[in-house]
């Protein structure tokens, strides 16, 4: 570490600040001063260190609060170090009223009541509304027992004691909770518990779990970001805003139309869209529209498509195209200001005067000269690439987004959305920033690759005295065995190495839906990985753990064999039929019951039969007794070789036990004669990629870690006959012991049926 760094956190720890948050403070410059300034408001002394450690922790959390106005901050801070706000709850109630007020000051004896200062929360007091919110969730207890969800608890009880110590009700719930989990266990050894209720606490745990899961789960509620000078509004622009938008806050996701949406824009809409609605504000969806040669109308009705499948509802849909007219009048403006100019370089001079820090050579050009200039690219007077428009900010700047970016650029494109009316349009680094202040947008938020470009994005606005969002950063999501860059996916497409944008293998949004993923199984999963600034790549696994759960206690169950192999039962007559009763959810009896023929002639998996049974084997071997999942005991007797290749079996003679006095320890699943199953088509999906980070690997060998596995047809497998009735794309069952499957789009009901293998079951082969 720097030795500026070492005196920054020696300065911290001095105040008694413990060394953990310390270090965090001292790393980064700007939350350093600032914390060091609050730390001077509250008249800390050093080297009082146990006494200081709540005050220094409280005042972090206040500085590292984007929200909190300039006005108060000092007031806010005294009172921290004179020990009037002393817990989270306290502060918390404080900075809400704060920003509530904005930059509005305020007089002590009434944030004071806000903060609740001298309010008391006896330990009785907790005692006794734990003892109520425990009453209120008792039947919760009873079926969810130790797996009960303390923080539910907790929340409820602080709900109602606002103010009261929030480790001290955890210490209270978990200790009333115990004893009334010890009362419930007396209360059963004594009267006995019957299997109903057993089997009802079962049920109740599936439908607990989906109520109890926080949708917020994982949005951060403090975000701070790099402070910047031209970030700040002016107290009219704020009042503008305020009036605006009412106080409310307001989010965006800007997606451009340039292919489908894929996992990492799932976590940009569960921050976006998720933020707003815990903040009870907005999210509107804008497409991000100004490069014509990549845009399609069809991945523009896609995305709406995704969005709302995702579970959001816009409260409006916007293009940045709807500003291209209010967006050219600016760029007039930023030219008058003499701060754009139109250059003539070429790409390649471009990155060469970058280097080199030199002005281009039309820097300096007259204002009247430019506004010329920029006239003729709009009406088509230059070739493609022979003028550009480009920001005046400063080619010395470390920062390459500072060094003069393009603001228009000339393209003979037919746009999407606004047809052939413009031939110049405006880059992202001109139009995002702006349209996000013409929407009056209150967070801004994106992922780090575009935390580089915070310096021209704020530069901008302030160049044009235009209102300034919040800007946060959050680290892409990017997950194991897969891709999400836009020119490989595109790649992948247009070569034909899959089915199209949506091909289950894709990890687009929509090939997740076709794959059979539900959308509150990727919201899930969202929620469970976070929202950081820190590296995302996460297994593929846990996206598919996350959809085993959605998926177990809702989708029923059905037999399906991938590789049919013939068993015919000689103890049965010819035409036996007997409809056997089969639950349709073994762990949810309400989901009912189905009917199963069981015929002399049967099938299970080829893989479910050896000819030399060995000790881990629990399927079917000569001479040895498995189960039929739901029917019988069968026994392999004899093998029947095929008269046209005698290495392939014809089928297995068997026999039954129909009053099922033997209990193997194999049971196998299997479907009737194909008098009474479905023949389909069966598509077992795996990783894309056989590398975990394929996107790392450099030129084109990317294309040589494409598994050649990843698509396996079973094209003759037999679904049981239940299954196939009623059917359509998109529905989807559980084929036990293989996993859950999804109807697939290319089905023709009822002449074909298509299915693909969503996930495996846990632990499955």
């Amino acid at each position: 570490m720097s030795e500026a760094y070492e005196e920054r956190l020696g300065k911290l720890l001095s105040f008694g600040m413990e060394e953990k948050l310390a270090k965090t403070a001292a790393r980064n410059e700007k939350v350093y001063f600032s914390t060091l300034e609050a730390l001077r408001s509250a008249s800390l002394v050093t080297n009082e260190n146990e006494r200081n450690k709540n005050k220094c922790l409280l005042l972090y959390n206040a500085v590292t609060q984007p929200k909190l106005p300039l006005a108060n901050r000092s007031l806010l801070f005294q009172m921290i170090g004179e020990e009037r706000i002393t817990t989270k709850a306290q502060l918390d109630a404080a900075i809400e009223f704060l920003v509530s007020v904005g930059e509005e000051k305020v007089e002590e004896s009434i944030l004071e009541q806000h903060a609740g200062v001298g309010v008391t929360v006896t330990k009785e007091d907790i005692c006794e509304k734990v003892k109520i919110v425990l009453e209120e969730n008792r039947s919760l207890v009873e079926t969810k027992g130790s797996r009960t969800n303390i923080g539910i608890l907790v929340k409820q009880v602080l709900t109602s004691l606002r103010f009261a110590d929030a480790k001290s009700v955890r210490f209270e719930v978990e200790r009333q909770l115990q004893d009334m989990l010890n009362s419930l266990s007396i209360s059963e050894k004594t009267q006995g518990e019957t299997n109903e209720v057993k089997t009802l606490k079962k049920k109740e745990a599936y439908k607990d779990e989906e109520e109890n899961w926080d949708p917020f789960a994982g949005i951060p509620n403090i975000m701070s970001a790099r402070d910047l000078e031209t970030a700040r509004n002016t107290p009219e622009l704020l009042e503008r805003h305020r009036l605006a938008t009412g106080g409310k806050v307001i989010c965006r996701f800007p997606p451009e139309p340039n292919g489908f949406l894929h996992i990492g824009h799932a976590k940009s809409m569960f921050l976006n869209f998720g933020y707003a609605q815990k903040e009870n504000g907005i999210c509107i969806l804008r497409y991000d529209d100004t490069n014509p040669e990549a845009e399609r109308e069809e991945f523009i009705k896609s995305i709406e498509e995704s969005v709302r499948w995702l579970g959001y509802e816009p409260a409006k849909i916007t293009f940045t195209s709807d500003y291209f007219d209010q967006l050219y009048e600016l760029a007039v403006e930023l030219i008058k200001r003499d701060k754009a100019y139109v250059c003539h370089l070429k790409p390649d001079e471009i990155s060469q005067y970058r280097e080199k820090k030199q002005d281009s050579p039309w820097r300096n050009r007259p204002i009247e000269e430019s506004l010329r200039l920029f006239e003729d690219m709009k009406f088509g007077k230059f070739e493609e690439g022979a003028a550009i428009l480009r920001m005046k900010i400063d080619m010395q700047h470390p920062n390459p987004c500072m060094q003069d970016p393009i603001a228009y650029r000339i393209r003979y494109k037919r746009h999407p959305h606004s047809g052939d009316k413009w031939c110049i349009y405006p880059s992202y680094d001109f139009a995002h920033c702006i349209v996000d202040s013409l929407e009056w947008i209150t967070h801004s938020l994106c992922t780090l690759e575009f935390e580089i470009r915070r310096d021209s994005y704020y530069w901008l606005l302030a160049a044009l005295d235009l209102y300034r969002p919040f800007v946060w950063e959050f680290s892409r999501l990017v997950v194991t065995h897969t891709v999400v860059s836009k020119r490989k996916l595109t790649f992948l497409v247009d070569k034909g190495y899959v089915r199209g944008w949506d091909d289950p293998r894709m990890p687009t949004l929509m090939g997740l839906r076709r794959r059979g993923f539900p959308p509150e199984a990727l919201r899930k999963f969202c929620a469970s990985v976070g929202v950081t600034r820190g590296d995302n790549l996460i297994g593929f696994h846990k996206l598919e753990n996350a959809c085993r759960t959605c998926l177990d206690p809702q989708v029923l169950r059905r037999m399906c064999v991938l590789e049919p192999l013939k068993i015919i039962i000689e103890n049965l007559p010819e035409d036996h039929v007997e409809w056997l009763q089969v639950p349709n959810h073994p762990k949810d009896e309400r989901k009912g019951n189905h009917t199963s023929p069981f015929t002399k002639e049967v099938f299970i998996e080829k893989s479910d039969f050896r000819l030399q049974d060995e000790r881990d084997f629990f399927g079917l071997a000569p001479g040895k007794t498995v189960l039929l999942r739901y029917a019988y005991p069968i026994k392999a007797k004899d093998i029947k070789w095929s008269a046209e290749d005698p290495s392939k079996i014809e089928f297995i003679v068997a026999s039954y036990d129909p009053d099922k006095t033997q209990k193997p320890k194999g049971v196998l699943h299997w479907v009737a004669s194909t008098k009474f199953s479905t023949s389909v088509e069966v598509r077992l999906y795996n990783n894309l990629f056989l590398s975990e980070q394929p996107g790392f690997i450099k030129g084109d060998a990317w294309l040589n870690d494409i598994n050649p596995e990843s698509e396996i047809v079973k094209e003759k497998a037999l679904l049981e006959y239940d299954a196939a009735k009623n059917i359509h794309p998109g529905d989807i069952f559980q084929f036990e012991r293989l996993g859950f499957f999804c109807c697939d789009k290319d089905s023709t009901i009822p002449t074909r049926i298509v299915f693909n293998r969503t996930v495996t079951l846990k632990g499955s082969r």
